[in-house]
C-alpha cells in the first residue's frame, strides 16, 4: 500500500456558489469541475498516492477544496476554524477522517480563526499567512500545537501586496529542495524567505510535490511549467479551470499527509 496519503473531497452541487474574496465572480460549470476534479485525483493516484475520500458535504460550495479545514504535522491533526464562517461546517468530516488515520486531533477555538491554505510547510518550518482568513490568535494556537513537536512557526502578515489574495499559498508553495516559488507582483517582499525563485505566471505559483521531482500544476501556467523543466523537474499539469474561477489552486484541492510516515 502507498506510503503517501492524501484526503480529497467530492465537488459540492452548490460547487458555483462558492466564495469569492478577489475575482470577479464568472460561471461556473459543475459538471466539467467534477471531471477535473476526478482528472486531479487520478494524476495523484497515478504518482503513489492513496487517495482517501472525505465524506462529502453537498450544502457546503467550498467544501472541495479540503485544505484550508485541517493542518497536519508530525502525526497531529489540528483542525481549522474557517475565517470565513459559511465554511465552518465543511470540518467536521475532515476531523473525522483525519482520527481514523489514527492522528492526534486538536482544535483551533474562538475567537482564533485558521484555514489551511495560510500554512506553508518547508521541512520544519511552517509560514503562516496573518490576514483575512487566519488572526493573530489562531496563528498563537497553531504555534501553541506545533512548536511542543519541533515546528518552527514564522508568521507572515498577508498586508500590502499579499491583500491581493486569498490565503498565503495564492502567491507561494515551495520547490523539494525549500526554495519558494511566487509569482512576484503578488510577493513583494521575496526577502522573507531563504530562498525566492519568481515564475512568470500566477497559477504558476502553485505546486504539489509528487516525488521523484515530479510537480503536479495548473496547465494554466505553460511558461512556469517550462521553467520548472528546465531547472530539471518534470511537471505534472492538471488543468483546474473552474476551481481557478472560485481562487482555487492545486494544493487546496488535496491535503498530503506525508508526514504521518516521514
Amino acid at each position: 500500500m502507498p506510503s503517501k496519503k492524501a484526503l480529497v473531497r467530492r465537488p459540492s452541487p452548490r460547487l458555483a456558489e462558492g466564495l469569492v474574496t478577489h475575482l470577479e465572480r464568472t460561471p461556473v460549470d459543475v459538471e466539467l469541475a467534477l471531471r477535473q476534479w476526478e482528472a486531479y485525483v487520478g494524476a495523484l493516484d497515478a504518482h503513489g498516492w492513496e487517495t482517501l475520500e472525505v465524506e462529502p458535504a453537498d450544502d457546503c460550495p467550498d467544501s472541495v477544496f479540503v485544505e484550508d479545514a485541517v493542518v497536519v504535522f508530525r502525526n497531529v491533526a489540528l483542525i481549522t476554524r474557517p475565517g470565513a464562517e459559511p465554511r465552518r461546517d465543511e470540518t467536521p468530516g475532515v476531523e473525522e477522517a483525519v482520527a481514523r488515520l489514527g492522528c492526534s486531533v486538536n482544535w483551533i477555538w474562538e475567537p482564533g480563526t485558521l484555514e489551511g491554505g495560510d500554512v506553508l510547510k518547508i521541512g520544519d518550518t511552517l509560514y503562516v499567512g496573518r490576514g483575512g482568513r487566519t488572526n493573530a490568535e489562531g496563528v498563537r494556537q497553531l504555534r501553541a500545537a506545533f512548536e511542543p513537536l519541533g515546528a518552527r512557526v514564522v508568521t507572515v502578515p498577508l498586508a500590502t501586496p499579499f491583500s491581493e489574495i486569498l490565503h498565503l499559498k495564492s502567491a507561494v508553495t515551495a520547490l523539494p529542495d525549500g526554495t519558494v516559488i511566487g509569482y512576484e507582483p503578488l510577493v513583494g517582499s521575496p526577502s522573507l524567505f531563504p530562498r525566492f525563485l519568481p515564475v512568470p505566471e500566477e497559477p504558476g505559483a502553485h505546486v504539489v510535490l509528487l516525488g521523484g521531482g515530479k510537480l503536479l500544476m495548473a496547465a494554466s501556467a505553460p511558461k512556469s511549467a517550462e521553467l520548472l523543466a528546465d531547472l530539471g523537474f518534470d511537471p505534472v499539469p492538471v488543468d483546474i479551470s473552474e476551481f481557478e474561477k472560485l481562487e482555487g489552486c492545486v494544493t487546496c484541492l488535496s491535503v498530503r499527509l506525508r508526514d504521518l510516515y516521514a
